[in-house]
C-alpha cells in the first residue's frame, strides 16, 4: 500500500502542475481573492458545484469568468432576474410553422461552466430548473432527455439574503452545491494592486492553459487519492455529530440545530478533501485536508433553530464548535 501511496503521489506531483498553472495564469486578474479561487479549483476537480456569497463588487463574477478563460471550454453566464423563465436556462421546445413540427432549442445551461449570476435574483421555479442539470447532469425537454457536455460545472454567485428583493435558494436546492464559499473584502495592500490594475483601460490578457480533456484526467486522479478508513469515521464523526450533537458530547448544540448535515455532506467532504490534498501535492488524505475544507461544506447544510437566530449563533459557530469537539485522528 505505502508504495502504491509514493506512486500515486510522485504521479499526483507531476499532475498538480496544471493546477499551478491555472493558478497563476488566474492571478494575473484576480487579485487577493486566492482562497476562492482555490475553492473553485476543487469545485472543477472534485465535480462538485460552487456558491460564492458576498457582497457586490468582490470579484465573485470576474474570478468565476478568469477561470473559465484558463481552461479551453464552453462558458455561458446566465444573468439571475426575477422575470427569468426556466425555459430561459434549460431550452424549449419551438414549433415550426413550415413542417408543423415542434424542434428543440437548447438553452444556454449547455455548457462546460455555467456561471448563474446573482442567482437568489430568480425566483424558486427558475432556481430550481438547475436541480435536474446540476444532479443528473442531463436536462430533460419534452420528452427527451439531453446529456450535459463534460466537464460540467454550475458556479453561483448571491447577495447575501439580508439584502433586498432576493429570493432564499430551497433547502433541496443549496444542497446540490458542494461548496458554499463566503467572500469577504482583500486587504489594504490587495486592494492598492487591485486599484492600479483597474484603474488603466489596458487589462491583462489570460491564455487557455488547460484542455477539458485535462480536467477530466485529473478528476479520476483526484478520486483514485488514498483516503484511510480513520479518516473516514473522522468525516462521519463530523456529519453525524451535527444531527445528534447530544451524542457526541455537545448537549449544548442540540436546542441550536434545526436540522444536521444531509448525507451529501459526507460524500463531499471527502471528495473535497481528496481535491484538496491534490493541491497540496499529495496522493493521501490528512486530517487537515477536512478541517480546511469542512466550513466550506457544511455552513450551508446546517439549519438553526430560531432560539440560536435569537441568541445571534450562525451555522458557521456551530461547525466550529463540532470541529472542536470531534476527536482528531
Amino acid at each position: 500500500m505505502d508504495a502504491d501511496i509514493r506512486e500515486l503521489t510522485l504521479r499526483i506531483e507531476r499532475e498538480a502542475e496544471l493546477a499551478d498553472r491555472i493558478m497563476a495564469e488566474a492571478g494575473k486578474i484576480v487579485v487577493g481573492q486566492k482562497y476562492m479561487l482555490e475553492r473553485l479549483l476543487i469545485g472543477l476537480f472534485s465535480n462538485g458545484h460552487v456558491l460564492l456569497e458576498g457582497v457586490p463588487g468582490l470579484a465573485k463574477t470576474l474570478t468565476i469568468k478568469t477561470l473559465a478563460s484558463t481552461v479551453n471550454a464552453q462558458f455561458q453566464r446566465i444573468q439571475f432576474t426575477p422575470d427569468l423563465l426556466p425555459a430561459d436556462l434549460v431550452g424549449t421546445l419551438v414549433y415550426n410553422q413550415k413542417d408543423g413540427a415542434f424542434t428543440t432549442k437548447k438553452g444556454p445551461v449547455f455548457t462546460n461552466f455555467v456561471l448563474a449570476d446573482e442567482i437568489n435574483r430568480a425566483p424558486a421555479k427558475v432556481q430550481s430548473a438547475l436541480l435536474e442539470a446540476m444532479q443528473e447532469q442531463q436536462v430533460t425537454i419534452g420528452d427527451t432527455t439531453y446529456p450535459l457536455p463534460q466537464p460540467f460545472l454550475v458556479l453561483a454567485t448571491q447577495n447575501p439574503i439580508e439584502q433586498e428583493g432576493t429570493y432564499p435558494l430551497p433547502e433541496a436546492q443549496i444542497d446540490r452545491f458542494m461548496l458554499k464559499v463566503t467572500v469577504d473584502y482583500p486587504r489594504r495592500e490587495e486592494e492598492a494592486r487591485i486599484m492600479r490594475t483597474f484603474s488603466r483601460s489596458e487589462q491583462p490578457t489570460l491564455n487557455a492553459v488547460a484542455t477539458t480533456v485535462e480536467i477530466m484526467r485529473i478528476r479520476s486522479l483526484v478520486e483514485s487519492i488514498y483516503v484511510d478508513p480513520k479518516i473516514e469515521e473522522y468525516v462521519l464523526d463530523i456529519v453525524f455529530a451535527s444531527r445528534n450533537p447530544d451524542k457526541h458530547k455537545l448537549p449544548d448544540l442540540k436546542p441550536l440545530i434545526q436540522y444536521g448535515a444531509s448525507p451529501r455532506a459526507s460524500i463531499f467532504l471527502l471528495k473535497a478533501a481528496r481535491a484538496h490534498a491534490f493541491l497540496r501535492h499529495r496522493g493521501y488524505v490528512v486530517p487537515e485536508d477536512i478541517r480546511a475544507i469542512g466550513m466550506d461544506v457544511l455552513r450551508h447544510r446546517i439549519g438553526v433553530t430560531y432560539e440560536a437566530e435569537a441568541e445571534e449563533i450562525n451555522s458557521e459557530a456551530i461547525v466550529e464548535k463540532i470541529f472542536g469537539a470531534v476527536e482528531v485522528p
